[in-house]
């Protein structure tokens, strides 16, 4: 079985719109630890 191009961007578009939502969802949970651990610094630093 052969795929055509439009079949190969189709491919290509699903895992890269994959890719984007994890890489901007990991972006977005390493914003809010840092801030929460500045706002809310361990104990143990005191």
């Amino acid at each position: 079985m052969e795929l055509n191009h439009e079949e190969l961007n189709q491919i290509v578009g699903g895992g890269f719109k994959i890719g984007l939502a994890v890489a901007i969802g990991g972006l977005v949970s390493f914003l809010i630890g840092a801030i929460d651990g500045y706002l809310r610094p361990l104990k143990c630093n005191k």
